[in-house]
């Protein structure tokens, strides 16, 4: 059953859901193939359409990527500080929301396992060291479908969250799901299932005026 948003509704209120994920309910394999048919219109660099999908639902291929996410988990969180992304200001509203990421991410690793669908996007081809053009134009071709993905899901009343950690390991997870490691890259697991109430507000972000730029960089704001 689709919830009916609007385009504007949907872009602002699909989140990352981690607490609210239902474990218990199965995920019907015909809901994901629809959200899959949203992801492979998606725009490509090239128009390469090379992308592939792995849907994973079997509980030892679930567990077994479970254990290498908490493992990735465990050596993140030691370099927690470091994280170049992570919020490094003193506005208390945005420190609050950063701790409450952080326990639900805490969250979402501890109970792995438990996620009804994991979805890994893949493209052929390896990565490593190549120009920033080259990295521009893989992500360019993997982001837009994996982000129709998850669009797709909102309005299908799931929830997603796209992570990275388990590719710290990626050619041991390459191994249990029988992927060529030196051929393909996957890209993210995206981890989906119903979500325990489908009413997401929009997520507090800072003004559009202190990261907008026109015509010419004028410096990072504050």
């Amino acid at each position: 059953m689709k919830l009916n948003l609007s385009v504007d509704e949907v872009l602002a209120t699909t989140r990352a859901v981690r607490k609210r994920l239902d474990f218990e309910k199965p995920v019907e394999p015909e809901i994901i193939k629809e959200c899959l048919e949203a992801a492979i219109q998606s725009p490509t660099g090239s128009n390469a359409q090379s992308w592939q999908w792995l849907v994973v639902t079997d509980s030892e291929q679930k567990t077994a990527l479970a254990d290498l996410y908490k493992q990735g988990w465990d050596l993140y969180a030691q370099m927690e500080g470091n994280v170049q992304t992570a919020y490094k200001g003193d506005d208390e509203e945005r420190i609050a929301q950063q701790n409450r990421v952080q326990g639900s991410a805490a969250y979402l690793a501890e109970n792995f396992e438990k996620v009804p669908v994991m979805m890994i996007p893949i493209l052929p081809g390896r990565y490593e060291g190549l120009p920033s053009v080259a990295s521009a134009a893989m992500l360019g071709s993997i982001l837009p479908g994996a982000w129709s993905f998850m669009l797709a899901a909102r309005e299908r009343g799931l929830g997603t969250a796209w992570t990275t950690i388990h590719l710290m390991f990626e050619e041991q997870a390459a191994e249990v799901l029988g992927i060529d490691y030196q051929s393909y890259t996957q890209c993210a697991l995206i981890t989906c299932g119903y979500s325990k109430g489908t009413d997401f507000k929009p997520a507090k972000r800072p003004p559009l005026e202190t990261v907008l730029h026109w015509d010419r960089w004028d410096g990072e704001a504050p």
